[in-house]
């Protein structure tokens, strides 16, 4: 059975999570942990992910995940591991396949990585904005996708939500295609993200996230793109004049459990759906009050000149083409439902 959201199950599919259970007490004669027929015992999830602590996606998704578990009282707990403390991006996905992690959070490219028509969800300009992104993945829009995917890993997708838009940075302003020309632009190192930067007329240079702050002090790339919470968290304002309001993508967040609900009574699967959805929820307005507030911090105190005058509709123009002409068919798919659930 596939997984999506609360709304569109009665339980949680019984093929969605792997609980890697660190502690269960005894239940029945012999002695195992009770399963879908509702006698669950005590289990502990693992959560991990790769953002700090102070970040909309930690406090705001995560730690909400476990507290509404938590005050659900359902004998599951959930302990999470933030800062990519259980390894990157890559390494992590393969551990929830692998059912040595239960739950991460992850973006749509990281997880293209091991079924590849997930990444279409970052592509440029895909979707109008973070509410579209969240409808398509609560509608039946996103069931192929999401259906395809957990085929192909045994993995699936719990929720989504967009974590910010993403925004150009650079010494100069950067309104329209043009402005792009002669500029190293640094992109993270994935094909979608890579396709999105020659849609969108830029030249990209890979650099580490890690990297990126010196890279940009030293002159080895002239600009970037980021969320506003990212670009705060690096302190690029120190290094870059011009944010450049293009809003080219939705960052997204998967919120992804591998199979092996055995450990989980329904009750126990409904609580952690619900609290998903409460993240789900609660992801955005956090991202929205820190973004208002960065932006506030920035305009006052001179961190960033704001351009708001991008012409996104000469970017769009460009993007859509072609990416029609370099997705493949399985890839053009994802895209057609993606632009069809916009309103």
């Amino acid at each position: 059975m596939s997984i999506h959201f609360r709304h569109k199950r009665s339980v949680l599919a019984a093929s969605v999570l792997m609980p890697l259970v660190l502690a269960t007490a005894c239940g029945g004669d012999d002695g195992s942990a009770g399963g879908a027929d509702g006698g669950g015992g005590e289990v502990e999830l693992t959560l991990a992910h790769s953002y700090t602590e102070q970040q909309p996606q930690h406090r705001c998704g995560a730690q909400v995940i476990a507290d509404e578990i938590a005050a659900a009282d359902v004998g599951v707990t959930v302990e999470i591991y933030p800062n990519s403390q259980l390894g990157g991006d890559a390494d992590r996905i393969q551990s929830v396949v692998s059912g040595d992690v239960d739950i991460d959070i992850q973006g749509a490219s990281a997880l293209g990585a091991v079924y590849e028509p997930m990444s279409v969800v970052d592509a440029a300009y895909a979707f109008e904005d973070g509410e579209h992104l969240a409808r398509f993945f609560d509608s039946e829009a996103s069931d192929e996708l999401t259906q395809g995917f957990q085929d192909a890993t045994g993995v699936g997708v719990l929720g989504a939500w967009s974590a910010g838009a993403r925004q150009f940075t650079a010494n100069e302003p950067i309104r329209e295609p043009a402005d792009l020309e002669g500029l190293r632009m640094r992109f993270p190192n994935s094909e979608q993200y890579l396709m999105n930067a020659r849609a969108l007329g830029a030249d990209p240079t890979e650099v580490a996230y890690e990297e990126l702050y010196l890279a940009l002090q030293q002159g080895i790339v002239d600009g970037q793109e980021n969320p506003i919470v990212n670009i705060d968290a690096q302190n690029l304002g120190e290094v870059q004049e011009y944010l450049s309001m293009s809003s080219h993508q939705e960052n997204s967040n998967l919120v992804i459990a591998g199979p092996g609900v055995e450990e989980l009574s329904d009750e126990q699967r409904e609580a952690l759906d619900a609290a998903v959805d409460a993240a789900v929820e609660q992801v955005p307005q956090c991202v929205e009050e820190d973004e208002q507030r960065i932006l506030d911090e920035w305009t006052s105190g001179g961190a960033f000149e704001v351009v708001e005058d991008v012409d996104t509709d000469a970017f769009r123009e460009r993007v859509e083409p072609y990416l029609r002409e370099n997705f493949s068919d399985e890839q053009l798919a994802v895209y057609e439902a993606i632009r069809g659930s916009a309103e």
